[in-house]
């Protein structure tokens, strides 16, 4: 997606200007000589007040800078109203170049006015826990700065703990143990705190006490719509039934034949997987999507998309595409423990019911609630972080009676539960995996056995295939191991592997390769190279990898062992070779 220039520069300038304002206001050498011959024809409090308000207002015009590049309208209106302030104090400054250049961005933004149409983020109470920690501690930095840029101005000398007591009684409007020989000194440095203060308190109190904005939630109306499209297209995307976590949000076509769910995280618009819907549907929910994501200058985004899907987002939102890896999908009736490229995987499966392993295989609806009940404590309690993850590849919930056509596969050792599956519904046929837990007690190739087990009870459940775990780039793994295989494809292939020692990208390749499946290629969508890497910090945000500043509400996604984004996915890896 392509963006004017416009917001861009103009935020840099804005920051730019900001910064010089603060520079004014703390360093008294930016001032030039004849300040102090002009400043003897006004009163003092006129200079005072002109420099403590240059120190907020460059504050605010750095606090707005980022907003501005995003074309955010509120940003547009807080620096028109604030650059003319700056250009009144840089004449008062005699400073007629820096008045100049404020006056200059003024009318920029206005002749650019129809650049700034983005709606403000949604945003939470913790923003105001956030504020109040940035800014207060900008203010003690800046505060020390201000008491000690004029070490001539000071009585006596001061220690560092006197002027920052100083600086904090300052920000609360009181006066500190620091005096200054010079009155007008004094004034400077206590209207500049008071000030500082001022503008931390107030902006904190604004976001505390401002509407709460709810996060992604699957309202029930929509729920149900999303539910109808998948009864008559769920079999287009294994990932269809994910849609339905109650922590994202959903947009429709014009026409309500077609949904992207998606989810906002710093910034980036996430949506995962395939369109809901008709096909020729696609496109019209696809403009929907990046409609909404140009309103609030949100970077659009898709993570682990289907070759078809990735083909109608490039073609219809101009974006790009790349391959992350691929998904395992085991064809029901090609599927036998029989041959020798079986060998290894019938040798585990036998040795572990030797042991005294049995496994069940049933429909969620068919599991009495006493049972469900027992196998969801013993997921959470088998859970290996204490913060649940998932999110494009996680239903978040287990045993939810909307769920009655979810597949669950236990392992059994002694009438005790050692280990479960649960995979969600792929369409009337087949089933895609959601969640693998176990007990980590248990012996090792309990998960060989469990798929093996769904496998082979599949046909009598009228499923013919079955969605397994997700490879992080399986391709290049697959590719750099063949004879004839190039040195930089050997190159990435020896990184890859390298790394395994820590995210087990190779193993989980491995594990999956076991069952022979069909590899579907999965995709991640973005609209510039530059974004890549925000996109992978917001996708690890999503998924709970990063937890800073997330709610609580939002920390209760399900623990999902097979995501495919461009980051986490190897942490996935490693999760889930701790349990397998």
């Amino acid at each position: 997606m392509r963006r004017s220039w416009v917001p861009a520069a103009a935020g840099y300038a804005s920051a730019a200007i900001g910064l010089l304002d603060i520079g004014k206001a703390v360093f008294p050498h930016f001032e030039r000589s004849r300040m102090g011959e002009w400043s003897d024809l006004l009163p003092g409090i006129v200079t005072t007040v002109v420099r403590a308000s240059s120190l907020v207002v460059g504050i605010l015009l750095v606090m707005i800078a980022h907003a501005l590049r995003r074309g955010k309208v509120r940003a547009w209106r807080a620096v028109v109203v604030l650059l003319p302030v700056s250009a009144a104090m840089s004449a008062v400054h005699l400073r007629p170049g820096a008045a100049a250049v404020s006056l200059a961005l003024l009318a920029g933004l206005v002749a650019g006015r129809r650049e700034f149409s983005a709606l403000p983020d949604p945003r939470s109470r913790w923003h105001a826990l956030g504020n109040l920690l940035a800014l207060g501690t900008l203010d003690v930095g800046l505060g020390y700065l201000i008491v000690s840029a004029r070490p001539r101005a000071l009585a006596g000398h001061p220690g560092t703990l006197d002027r920052l007591e100083h600086v904090v009684l300052g920000l609360a409007g009181m006066e500190g143990p620091v005096t200054f020989v010079s009155s007008r000194v004094s004034d400077l440095v206590y209207f500049s705190l008071l000030a500082l203060g001022t503008l931390t308190a107030v902006s904190t109190l604004y976001l505390a006490l401002r509407p709460s904005r709810p996060v992604a939630e699957l309202s029930e109306q929509d729920e149900a719509r999303l539910r109808a499209l998948l009864a008559r297209h769920g079999e287009r995307d294994s990932l269809g039934y994910f849609a339905l976590r109650r922590d994202k949000s959903v947009l429709f076509s014009p026409s309500g034949k077609a949904a992207v769910a998606y989810r906002v995280v710093s910034g980036v618009m996430l949506a995962s997987g395939d369109p809901i819907g008709d096909r020729e549907a696609w496109p019209a929910a696809i403009r929907a999507f990046m409609t909404e994501a140009r309103r609030h200058a949100w970077v659009p985004a898709v993570i682990g998309c289907g070759e078809t899907a990735g083909e109608v987002w490039t073609r219809t939102a101009g974006m790009s595409a790349l391959e992350i890896g691929d998904e395992a999908v085991v064809e029901v009736a090609d599927f036998t423990l029989e041959g020798r490229a079986m060998r290894n995987v019938r040798q585990m499966v036998n040795r572990v019911e030797r042991l005294g392993y049995t496994c069940r295989v049933s429909r969620a609806a068919d599991l009495p609630g006493d049972e469900r009940d027992r196998i969801k404590q013993a997921a959470d309690a088998w859970r290996g972080t204490q913060t649940e993850r998932g999110y494009s590849m996680a239903l978040g919930r287990f045993g939810d009676p909307a769920d009655a056509d979810c597949l669950v596969t236990t392992a059994h050792r002694d009438g005790e539960l050692k280990a479960v599956l649960h995979f969600v519904p792929w369409g009337p046929h087949g089933v895609s995996l959601d969640l693998m837990r176990r007990d980590r007690a248990a012996d090792p190739g309990l998960n060989e056995l469990l798929i093996v087990r769904t496998l082979q009870a599949a046909p009598g459940l009228g499923l013919t295939q079955v969605s397994l775990n997700f490879a992080m780039f399986r391709a290049a793994l697959a590719r750099g191991e063949r004879l004839g295989a190039g040195p930089v494809l050997r190159a990435w292939r020896a990184l890859l592997v390298f790394l395994s020692h820590w995210f087990q990208i190779e193993s989980l390749y491995r594990f999956n390769a076991k069952f022979r499946p069909i590899w579907e290629p999965r995709f991640v969508v973005y609209p510039n190279a530059r974004d890549l890497p925000r996109i992978g910090v917001a996708a690890l945000q999503a998924e709970a990898f990063i937890t800073l500043g997330r709610r609580r509400g939002e920390r209760r996604a399900a623990h999902r062992l097979r995501w495919p984004g461009p980051l986490a996915l190897p942490i996935s890896g490693l999760t889930r070779r701790r349990s397998a």
